[in-house]
């Protein structure tokens, strides 16, 4: 038996395939995976994603230590409630973690993926300084997302007026608190939407608004092929430690400027990048019938060899998706090795679905 979220018998009782996910008893889908992908993409649905660490960091060197520690520059977030995605990395450039970071009005909120918790509060507890800055682990807390082009109105409609005129207002890459809620205006899907973070004892009637409103829930299944329509890494799969931001696609998780900034790992990725990185991640799309899965070779004809790292069924495509890890010569034309059949796939830009709208 795994961990569970304050919301597991609901989601039992909501009919929920459950599945390990890092530990954790979570939903895959609550009957099928292809309707509540299409779900978010047309309307909105609601997942917990309660799975996923919070961590709130104070104390006078809060920002000081944050921006050694971290991969892209906090002095972007000037003002609260601003939002930044970062890479946490090793000295050697690999990515221990891809993490959000809100500014607060008195220090700053992680959120960090579920299967990297342990090693990266054990980051930040080896690498804290003494007695200038807290890190505290917010486990009390739930977080939901409800994403889609309709979930900020209906969530709106569905809250009392201080919630609805802040998500009414809250422009992108942005959050603001409301009494024990925080809610930011952020995602995983590629559509616009909400994660709302909120005291766990509110999880089950929360929920349960939502979806009596005509929300429904979705498991990972639909998480897993919407961040992957969008172009989002997974951790342990798209990016992890033995590899750097310039070949996980996640150059945008980097701030190299002001040159007089030092954090852990700056030394390696300069290095890497001063020498050419040697692979990039692109996206695959195949033309013929087949499926896409992780660990398939990707072979350049006059190039050299590659490996999928996520690969799946689109249904906004109709077709198969990959991302892919490949020699950074790569062109636009490749195969794949499919059950002993080399398959040709197109090479594109590493997002093929963006606010419902397909751009390969």
């Amino acid at each position: 038996m795994g961990q569970r979220t304050p919301l597991y018998d609901l989601h039992v009782a909501m009919g929920a395939k459950l599945v390990d996910f890092g530990g954790w008893d979570m939903p895959l889908h609550y009957g099928s995976q292809v309707e509540e992908h299409h779900q978010v993409r047309g309307d909105c649905g609601v997942f917990d994603v309660s799975h996923m660490t919070v961590v709130d960091v104070h104390g006078s060197e809060a920002h000081a230590w944050l921006r050694g520690l971290l991969a892209n520059d906090l002095d972007s977030l000037d003002e609260p409630g601003k939002a930044l995605y970062s890479a946490m990395l090793n000295e050697r450039g690999g990515v221990i973690d891809a993490l959000m970071i809100y500014r607060l009005a008195d220090g700053f909120r992680l959120v960090l993926n579920a299967v990297t918790r342990k090693k990266v509060l054990a980051w930040l507890y080896q690498h804290q300084p003494a007695g200038a800055v807290e890190v505290r682990e917010r486990s009390e807390l739930s977080i939901f997302a409800a994403q889609g082009p309709n979930a900020r109105e209906k969530v709106a409609q569905l809250l009392g007026q201080p919630r609805a005129e802040l998500i009414h207002r809250l422009l992108p890459f942005r959050a603001e608190a409301e009494a024990d809620w925080f809610i930011a205006r952020t995602g995983y899907t590629g559509e616009d939407g909400l994660e709302i973070m909120l005291p766990a004892e509110q999880a089950v009637g929360l929920f349960n608004e939502l979806v009596g409103a005509g929300i429904a829930p979705i498991g990972l299944g639909a998480r897993d092929t919407l961040r992957l329509e969008a172009g989002m890494n997974l951790y342990g799969q798209d990016l992890d430690e033995q590899h750097s931001p310039w070949v996980s696609n996640l150059a945008g998780s980097v701030a190299l400027e002001p040159r007089g900034r030092p954090f852990v790992g700056r030394a390696a990725l300069e290095a890497e990048l001063a020498q050419g990185p040697a692979s990039r991640l692109v996206g695959l799309v195949l033309e013929e019938r087949g499926v896409l899965r992780a660990h398939q070779v990707v072979r350049v004809a006059g190039v050299g060899e590659g490996e999928i790292t996520s690969g799946s069924f689109s249904p906004t495509l109709n077709k198969s998706i990959a991302l892919a890890r490949v020699p950074a010569a790569t062109a636009e034309r490749a195969e794949v090795e499919i059950r002993g059949r080399w398959l040709p796939v197109r090479v594109v830009k590493p997002t093929f679905v963006r606010h419902g709208k397909i751009l390969v």
